[in-house]
């Protein structure tokens, strides 16, 4: 029993009003701190993982020789399953006879394989411009562009866009110039709950079919069309649109597959016939993204990240016919009667540098694709000398990316990517350079894809250099809070109160002389590095972090102090408790049912604990005079504030 005596120094400080109300206002800046502290710790994801990919400053490289074909069309089915396009019905008939001939007699085909988030403008990005969605853009909702990026559609000499207002002005707006012309329905038509969606890829269709018909008593109009490098880009939202509404599995769903079938065949006899069938017009028919069987996407389900791409037309391989088993062993080929055509999967950043192989144009900049060979029907020398292309694409990013870290690190600090080094770089690009002066094609391709490869890897590394240092920072600030808060319960809430005195009360000057050295030493260095505003907050938040910790030390030697004296049963069953909670934690991730389990133990725990009795009244404050009482608050609050004017004296009793 500790019996507790307060002397007043001053009185006219120590009555119990004036008192609480400092205590309420000191909670009330420390729940502000805490507020703020927490939120830096939140914004400190989107500068560790959510930062953009792009570089800029590098210049657009293209294949020398002439293309295989003069313009291109890209049809993208918003919200088309893969397995939906590919299987055939119960009656072994198909939903979609236009594009199975074009996969089993003239075209080649395969799966487009693509990234989370499995979103419309994340697919996009990918199809048009090669790159996967700079993650910033969620803070707008994948609706503006929050860098600017290179595009098909903006190496282009012209293109005509037609479908969904939400599409096509992200690419309109990164475009050099007023070369990309965009056809849009008005936004209101995009209805989830409409019963008949399909009317969004009707409306579609219609306006190229009108547009082909201007263009031919249109002379103008008409000899633009006629020139090379021109793409042509249908964007049909209405499977989308029904599988949202009705589910992929409806009937209303696959009829608007079954429409767009019939919608592309007419498009493209159309486009044949106005070119004159000239053999010199390219398809690409593909999907942005997948959906689950419950109508939704945007996660990594093989029924999002699965998508068809059929790709025929000029300088395209034809079907080729396989005997043996191929390199797949997800079992579809044999679920979509397939098995007998030769597959040709791509991540959905390969289809941009597909596209500008074709028409020869620049590959997008930012492109991290890989030409996918294997759809090219063109020589030998052709494949290599695009295939070199991409790489030095690949490669001018990776330049920049090493040389914008480069000169933001000091030279003694600075760690370069071993395996792609600048007399490495120079040594890969000459030796492909020769191999193909050789005539050495496939040598040349092969090494070309090894440059590729490490590009890539490399840009990944430069991309998170900073990574490690800014977690590290982040780290040690959540630990200093952490332990801050933990001192803070100890000293007002457990029964380790610390005598106050004056004299100890004052943080050290030597302390408070170290961190401020630290801090300037942290700013220094950020300002040598031309660090961003943010690495400011998140590395110097640890400060005054730890300086708070340290300065309430007293508090921690008292509870190790105390620690032999309290019973090991309770200490185990504290930390069986904590372990059960965290597991529980992670469990919830892949099942979250379990957090039920949690939330229902924590309901009962104040009656299990007896703290619902004792939250009633305290037993010590029962039967006490009301004058006893205010000296008892004087006590408790005075523990709360270290720098209080009143002087406690306890002692142990009884």
């Amino acid at each position: 029993m500790l019996k507790v005596d307060v002397k007043y120094r001053k009185p006219q400080y120590c009555s119990v009003e004036p008192r609480r109300s400092l205590v309420k206002m000191r909670m009330i800046t420390f729940f502000m701190v805490g507020l703020t502290v927490h939120v830096v710790f939140f914004l400190s994801i989107f500068d560790i993982y959510f930062t953009s990919p792009l570089v800029h400053g590098m210049t657009p490289q293209s294949t020398p020789l002439a293309p295989p074909a003069s313009r291109l069309v890209l049809i993208v089915a918003d919200g088309l399953r893969a397995d939906s396009l590919f299987t055939r019905l119960p009656n072994s008939s198909c939903r979609t006879p236009f594009l199975r001939t074009i996969i089993e007699e003239s075209g080649t085909w395969g799966v487009s394989h693509t990234r989370v988030p499995t979103e419309s403008r994340p697919g996009h990005v990918a199809l048009i411009a090669g790159f996967y969605e700079d993650v910033s853009a969620i803070a707008k909702g994948w609706k503006e562009n929050p860098v600017e990026f290179d595009s098909v559609f903006n190496e282009s000499r012209n293109t005509w866009c037609w479908g969904s207002p939400d599409i096509l002005p992200m690419f309109a707006k990164g475009a050099t110039g007023d070369h990309v012309h965009t056809h849009t329905y008005p936004a209101e038509e995009e209805d989830f709950a409409s019963t008949d969606a399909s009317r969004l890829d009707s409306w579609v269709f219609t306006q190229v079919k009108s547009f082909f018909q201007a263009a031919n008593s249109n002379s103008t109009l008409k000899a633009t069309l006629l020139e090379d490098k021109n793409i042509f880009f249908l964007h049909l939202l209405g499977i989308d649109t029904n599988g949202h509404a009705h589910r992929p599995m409806s009937q209303e769903y696959l009829d608007n597959i079954a429409l767009v079938d019939t919608g592309v065949a007419e498009v493209v006899s159309l486009i044949e016939d106005f070119f004159g069938y000239d053999g010199r017009t390219a398809y690409v028919f593909t999907s942005d993204h997948g959906m689950t069987n419950w109508g939704s996407h945007g996660a990594g389900h093989p029924s999002e990240t699965l998508t068809p791409l059929v790709v025929w037309g000029a300088g395209v391989n034809k079907a080729q016919r396989v005997t043996e088993s191929q390199p797949y062993e997800d079992g579809y080929l044999k679920d979509w009667n397939l098995e007998h055509i030769r597959r040709a999967d791509v991540n959905q950043a390969d289809i941009a540098p597909l596209m500008a192989s074709l028409l020869g144009l620049p590959i997008p900049v930012n492109s991290v694709g890989v030409i996918p060979l294997l759809y090219l029907n063109n020589s030998d020398r052709f494949k290599a000398e695009s295939m070199y292309t991409n790489a030095i694409q690949v490669l001018e990013q990776f330049k920049m990316k090493m040389t914008q870290k480069k000169d933001t690190t000091l030279p003694f600090l600075f760690t370069p990517y071993q395996l792609l080094t600048e007399s490495k770089q120079a040594e890969f690009t000459h030796r492909a350079r020769i191999l193909i002066q050789l005539e050495k094609y496939n040598d040349a391709i092969s090494l070309c894809q090894s440059l590729v490869a490490l590009s890539l890897e490399g840009l990944v590394y430069y991309h998170t250099y900073d990574r490690f240092f800014l977690g590290c920072s982040v780290v040690l600030g959540f630990i200093g809070w952490t332990s801050y808060v933990l001192l803070v319960i100890l000293r007002t809430h457990a029964s380790l109160v610390r005598y106050p005195n004056l004299a100890k009360q004052n943080p050290s000057q030597n302390l408070a002389r170290f961190c401020v050295a630290v801090a300037v030493v942290i700013t220094l260095f950020l300002i040598i590095q031309r660090s961003p505003l943010t690495y400011y907050i998140y590395c110097l938040l640890p400060v005054p972090v730890w300086y708070s910790v340290l300065k309430e030390s007293g508090a921690l030697s008292d509870l190790i102090q105390s620690a032999p004296s309290l019973p090991l049963w309770k200490c185990l069953g504290y930390f069986v408790l904590v372990a059960f909670g965290i597991e529980l934690l992670v469990v919830s991730f892949f099942h979250r049912a379990m957090l039920t389990v949690g939330l229902a133990f924590l309901s009962v725990w104040p009656l299990l604990s007896g703290l619902f009795g004792k939250a009633k009244e305290a037993p010590w404050m029962q039967g006490r005079s009301k004058e006893k009482r205010q000296k008892e608050e004087v006590q408790t609050m005075s523990s709360i504030d270290s720098y209080g004017q009143c002087e406690i004296v306890g002692k142990q009793v009884g």
